[in-house]
């Protein structure tokens, strides 16, 4: 690969060939390239007078918004790093992603007010984006340029579920962010392309690698790029239509409430070219009604916040109606290898089912102070991913099952032990296990297992209206079902593998 241009490099470029050009868009507000470099410059001159510097940590936990994708290249002015935060998140799981990463300021909003009056980690400062105050930011004085323009310096550490239900931060690089696009266009690929012209819609949130990502993605390529706070689907077709999207990257949970919004027809989807999605698999069923409604490009996607986001792509031209490649993951782009691995860490051949790895340039730096875990899953530069699947004869990737016990919902992921945890604070719980279902809406749904304390058993009510003070909405389980043991081995381990298969026992594949 040849020298990465950083994201702030990659913006002043833009800043200086398009200048009146529209970067960002989110309702009426509209920000050029030119003001979005000037602005950034001044409150990464802000951040620096209060000390922001290489590898501080900032924290973001509010909605998407310009002022969001301003911090985070100003993050990557001053050498900081950037902690997005869930907004969905109680005040405990947001406490734990600050206390553990150290994060000296965050900028939240009022929204989000009543969680962040409950947080006790000391911060330097906590700012509220949409309030006066926050002005004062906007209107510091500008930053002297980095001795180190370094592409392997962190950008952003996004924290996700772990083996222990505790979330771990993932640090990525500023390269994480550009390796992919330059491979594509050192092969001259158009898998996942830009055009002079195209008005980009963040689908997928900022607190997500694949928002990230996407959003650098249109930032690099000086396309406008249309934030949205909060996912909708009413208002998200009504920017596709009024806005003229041209392309879009969202989950496929995010693509269903499309297609299902009521008296939604092509014609409103007429200006899509490319929509790009991931971060869980997609149905046949709601596969071929995207085909059809929107009637543009599809590309696939597939990796984890691991490997920097996309690792492996199934594009357009593999779309096509009858096609016998719909079933799977993708190709590996050029410069990124697939390899199977059995129990060993032996390579598998080809139509065998074990370990997905991944070797990207776009990988992690590893997880933020946890090295024993970070060793495990990135191997000699391959990341070890937790799917199972198989390659075919022509390389092809097909995920077929999770070694691992997450549960993905809408491409959140989820993880049983914090969930178990939770529920066994709850009184009238003596014991519980979480998986995944199968879910033709969100791919999966929370499934619990409960041994009551009491012959009586909670009413499910009572048991998520707790749990909803205790963690996210998404991560609170849909089903409940009682039981008086729980399968486990001589041991005492939990075996969720035998809850699990039992409720996937009518599908071909174990994910969904």
């Amino acid at each position: 690969m040849g020298t990465l241009d950083t994201l702030r490099e990659a913006v002043r470029i833009q800043a200086a060939r398009r200048p009146e050009h529209p970067a960002l868009v989110c309702g009426r507000e509209i920000l050029t390239y030119a003001e979005l470099d000037e602005r950034t410059d001044r409150l990464a001159g802000a951040l620096d007078a209060v000390g922001v510097g290489h590898g501080t940590r900032v924290a973001h936990f509010a909605r998407d918004s310009l002022r969001y994708y301003e911090l985070l290249l100003a993050c990557a002015k001053t050498g900081a790093v950037l902690v997005p935060i869930d907004w969905r998140l109680t005040a405990a799981e947001v406490e734990h992603v600050l206390t553990d990463s150290g994060a000296r300021l965050l900028f939240t909003d009022t929204e989000s007010a009543p969680v962040a009056a409950e947080l006790t980690p000391h911060l330097d400062h906590t700012v509220f984006l949409d309030s006066q105050e926050a002005d004062k930011w906007w209107a510091g004085g500008p930053v002297a340029a980095l001795a180190d323009d370094d592409p392997e310096r962190a950008l952003v550490q996004i924290y996700t579920s772990g083996t222990t239900g505790a979330p771990k931060g993932v640090v990525l690089a500023d390269r994480t962010f550009a390796a992919i696009a330059q491979l594509l266009a050192e092969h001259d690929l158009d898998w996942i392309d830009w055009r002079e012209d195209d008005r980009s819609l963040l689908g997928v949130p900022g607190f997500h690698v694949g928002g990230i990502w996407w959003a650098t993605q249109g930032l690099r390529a000086g396309v406008t790029n249309v934030v949205v706070p909060a996912f909708d689907s009413r208002h998200t077709v009504e920017l596709v239509r009024t806005l003229r999207i041209t392309t879009t990257c969202m989950v496929p949970a995010m693509l269903r409430m499309l297609v299902d919004e009521p008296g939604v027809t092509s014609a409103d989807f007429a200006s899509l070219r490319k929509v790009v999605y991931g971060g869980s698999p997609i149905s046949d069923v709601l596969l071929a009604r995207c085909l059809k409604i929107f009637d543009c490009d599809l590309a696939q996607i597939y990796g984890l916040t691991e490997s920097g986001n996309t690792a492996v792509c199934l594009p357009p031209e593999e779309h096509r109606p009858g096609s016998p490649r719909l079933g799977a993951a993708g190709l590996p782009y050029p410069g990124v290898s697939v390899k199977v691995i059995d129990d060993d860490g032996a390579p598998l051949p080809a139509g065998t089912i074990g370990q997905v790895c991944l070797r990207t340039p776009a990988h992690m730096i590893g997880y933020w102070n946890q090295q024993e875990k970070t060793a495990s899953t990135l191997v000699d530069g391959w990341v070890h991913t937790g799917d199972a699947g198989y390659l075919d004869e022509d390389g092809f990737l097909y995920i077929c099952d999770r070694i691992g016990d997450t549960i993905i919902v809408a491409g959140e992921n989820v993880y049983p032990a914090e969930v178990e945890k939770a529920l066994c604070r709850h009184p009238g719980v003596r014991d519980a296990a979480v998986v995944g279902a199968p879910d033709d809406t969100w791919g999966e749904s929370i499934h619990a297992f409960v041994v009551p304390r009491e012959p009586d058993a909670p009413a499910t009510a009572e048991l998520s209206g707790f749990l909803r003070t205790e963690l996210a909405g998404f991560k609170v389980p849909t089903h409940y079902e009682f039981t008086d043991v729980l399968p486990r081995n001589p041991s005492g381990k939990l075996l969720r593998r035998t809850l699990r298969d039992e409720l996937w026992a009518t599908r071909q594949r174990k994910v969904n």
